[in-house]
């Protein structure tokens, strides 16, 4: 019998051939094979949904093909702090739909002997383009002492691995010291990121006594819960529970605050003080109810319920609720519940950025109605073109930017720091962001600088093997000096670059956009001469030499700021 969710996945993959077959083809070399056209618009699909990336950056992390180790999707994050975090994912697609079919066992195989290959700087391997110039930019790192940990993702319109795959998965679980983490994402866990968020009605039971208290016509309450009750929680709702958290859930292998989490859980001497270690959670909601007469262990009711805070700790005990043996009931967690009018937005953000801000957060969102954002906006829409300052599911238009995508080309281009417009994505919308969406910055010098990076963007992306080996990892480097290139013949400073001169400087980046490109080539093929003086030049070392800022020493000094 056809699975429901297996159906609305199978329309997504076929939206996707119909939208993009070209792009799909023409990227990662697929011809006019339907086949493998649809096993690759799956993978755009789990990339973008699961990551929730563009279709750029989907894309780019495809690299499914001949010697691709069994990986399809290689996903990585600059590291922060000193560990790399990187999901492979290996992706079957069926065209039969009754979503009963078991992810191979042989590939989980051949991810288990990917990981244990690809992430060992020293070890050669014979891989595709694609795959060899990222697992190369991965290795850069680690073999400066980021320490990598790894989630394996088996992504299917089926259902999980075997028994047998498990307890390979299991043996290979030792060699790999905990590092490694495993995930199964089937057609229903897609479906259940992709649609649209409905309200949560649930009922929370508290233990022993709590407080309700008002403030200014808005009710509170604060009391604890059981970590068995929370994971309940979570494993009834999933990921629709925490779609108004800004923070997603980082994993068990390899993050201390969960992996401490987890210890403390672990321990029956140390779990009964699991609630005085844990900051606990924050929930919201648009109405609770409770049985006033009852004086402890209220059954909560609450309608439209989201938890804006305590998402790792929610979702560490939901992983942890399915360890044999291990009783969690015992150990207890403080809740908060505010009840919040509907359309109280304002609220809703600010408690969020507050419950959040001792951690690294999507900064991106908590920035969205900034002045400096809302201000960027208007004169972006008065140019012509769209400025997308949250992040949505829709795909992106010809003339629409979003704000990450401008901070990082205003970065590289305006500001001169390439290096870190890439590696430094995390700090963007942080300690960064006053340094790129400075007052002065206007639409005019965001629309030209994300317009040059995009350019040269495209060029990497169509570059072919054939292509100098740097282009791969040159093109912030290469928007930098399209910038300096650009204000040199407009004879204007960048602070003299705004609305009536913009048609003017779109006209030279249309025009002139592939003579800077070349020129800008010329002058960093030269620096890096220079730099390697003889040395030898793997595309482990390049992507390394482009994270750093002794490059940019070498480089022509330009005056643009």
């Amino acid at each position: 019998m056809p699975s429901l969710a297996a159906q609305i996945i199978d329309q997504r993959v076929s939206g996707i051939v119909d939208a993009q077959a070209g792009i799909l083809a023409e990227r990662l070399g697929l011809g006019g094979d339907e086949t493998r056209l649809r096993s690759a618009a799956f993978l755009l699909l789990v990339a973008k949904t699961v990551f929730e990336l563009d279709d750029d950056a989907a894309l780019d992390a495809i690299v499914d093909g001949g010697n691709d180790f069994g990986v399809d999707i290689l996903y990585f994050e600059p590291p922060d702090p000193g560990e790399i975090e990187i999901t492979v994912v290996q992706g079957k697609y069926r065209a039969k739909l009754d979503g009963e079919a078991a992810f191979p066992e042989n590939d989980v195989v051949k991810l288990i002997n990917a990981i244990g290959t690809l992430f060992d700087p020293d070890s050669d391997i014979d891989a595709n383009a694609r795959l060899q110039r990222r697992v190369e930019e991965v290795r850069s790192f680690i073999a400066e002492g980021a320490i990598p940990r790894v989630t394996a993702i088996a992504a299917n319109n089926g259902v999980r691995w075997t028994a047998q795959a498990q307890a390979r998965i299991d043996r290979a679980g030792r060699d790999f010291a905990g590092q490694v983490e495993w995930r199964h994402v089937g057609a229903g866990e897609l479906l259940g990121l992709l649609r649209a968020r409905k309200p949560i009605d649930a009922e929370l039971a508290l233990t022993g006594l709590a407080t309700v208290e008002t403030f200014d016509f808005r009710r509170v309450l604060i009391g604890r819960m059981s970590v068995g009750e929370l994971a309940r929680l979570t494993e009834k709702h999933g990921d629709r529970l925490f779609e108004r958290n800004v923070r997603r859930y980082l994993g068990l292998p390899g993050n201390r605050v969960n992996e401490a989490m987890a210890k403390t859980l672990r321990e029956p001497e140390e779990r009964p003080n699991f609630y005085f270690y844990n900051n606990g959670v924050t929930v919201i909601c648009s109405q609770f109810r409770h049985t006033a007469l009852q004086r402890e262990n209220w059954r909560v009711r609450a309608n439209d319920v989201q938890i804006v805070n305590g998402g790792q700790t929610a979702m560490t005990v939901r992983r942890l609720a399915g360890e044999p043996g291990l009783d969690i009931e015992a150990a207890e967690v403080l809740v908060r519940i505010y009840e919040l009018p509907r359309d109280d937005a304002a609220l809703v953000e600010a408690i969020t950025r507050a419950t959040n801000s001792q951690n690294p957060v999507e900064l991106r969102d908590l920035k969205a109605n900034d002045q400096h954002q809302t201000n960027l906006r208007i004169s972006i829409e008065a140019l012509g073109y769209a400025y997308r300052i949250k992040r949505e599911e829709r795909s992106m238009a010809e003339n629409e930017f979003t704000s990450a995508a401008v901070a990082e080309a205003v970065l590289a281009t305006w500001r001169e720091r390439p290096q870190q417009a890439r590696f430094r994505a995390r700090q963007h919308f942080g300690v960064l962001y006053e340094t790129i969406f400075s007052d002065d910055l206007n639409g005019a010098q965001a629309v030209v600088a994300a317009l040059l990076l995009r350019r040269a963007e495209a060029r990497r992306r169509r570059a072919s093997d054939e292509a100098p080996d740097f282009i791969a990892y040159s093109s912030r480097f290469v928007a930098m000096l399209m910038g300096r290139y650009l204000l040199d013949d407009m004879g204007r400073r960048l602070d003299q670059l705004d609305h009536r001169n913009f048609e003017k400087a779109r006209d030279l980046a249309e025009r002139k956009g592939d003579e800077y490109m070349e020129r800008a080539d010329g002058e960093i093929a030269e620096a890096l001469d220079q730099l390697f003086n003889g040395r030898k030049r793997t595309l482990q070392r390049l992507s390394a030499a482009f994270r750093r800022a002794d490059l940019l020493e070498l480089l022509p000094s330009g005056g643009c700021a």
